[in-house]
């Protein structure tokens, strides 16, 4: 096995210093990524889509659960699979807390193709409380490139959309495949995606740290079980 140089505490630390400088840059590159994320296009979405989850059939707007934005999974699960993708699993186990995506008007949820009723005894197996809905009654997943096909064949692929809601107005902000999806998982990861972000005083473009009429998010974040929903 090929372990790191052994060195003192000295070496190790100009070592560590030099390397710092190079990571804050990484940081700033990755800021402005983001606010080049967030000054992306939106497409309004004109399509009636029709999910099934736990309370019945729901609308992509009934998925926001009242919410700015949604953060949907793709998780890879198609009709007649007898259990969910390991990569998807293993993704969805990093999700943190998700008061502290809803305290920033964020709902997230998990969309698969399989029929609902494949659907819940897995999620039940893993014990996930997030919401899960299947898309087995139309095109989504095709339309947001979920599922394609290949070679006559259809294929699945993991990802993650992000929409805006307007009142009763949709609107399809971003989406990220495959490998994409490195290093996301955080609350503050999957915010950057969105078109409001962070809602934080400092991002860019400025005017959208109080889109949702309260304080810039750092203000809101509370301890899990003290936030009102």
């Amino acid at each position: 096995m090929s372990l790191p140089e052994v060195v003192s505490r000295a070496q190790w630390r100009a070592a560590r210093e030099e390397l710092l400088l190079r990571e804050e840059a990484v940081t700033r590159a990755r800021d402005a990524l983001n606010a080049e994320r967030r000054r992306l296009p939106m497409v309004e979405i004109d399509k009636e889509y029709v999910f099934e989850g736990g309370d019945g059939k729901a609308t992509l707007l009934d998925l926001f659960e009242g919410r700015r934005q949604l953060v949907l999974h793709h998780f890879m699960f198609a009709p007649g699979w007898d259990a969910g993708c390991r990569g998807c699993s293993a993704f969805l186990d990093q999700i943190g807390h998700l008061a502290h995506l809803r305290a920033r008007g964020t709902t997230f949820a998990v969309v698969s193709r399989a029929p609902y009723t494949s659907l819940l005894p897995f999620k039940a197996r893993l014990g996930w409380t997030v919401p899960w809905y299947s898309s087995s009654l139309g095109d989504f997943n095709h339309d947001f490139e979920a599922t394609l096909e290949r070679d006559g064949e259809l294929v699945e692929r993991p990802g993650l959309s992000c929409f805006l809601r307007d009142h009763d107005r949709v609107f399809h902000t971003y989406s990220v495949h495959g490998r994409g999806l490195d290093g996301l998982g955080s609350t503050t990861s999957l915010l950057d995606l969105t078109a409001l972000g962070r809602q934080e005083e400092w991002e860019e473009p400025a005017g959208r740290a109080w889109a949702l009429g309260a304080a810039p998010g750092s203000e809101r974040v509370r301890y899990h079980d003290e936030y009102e929903d």
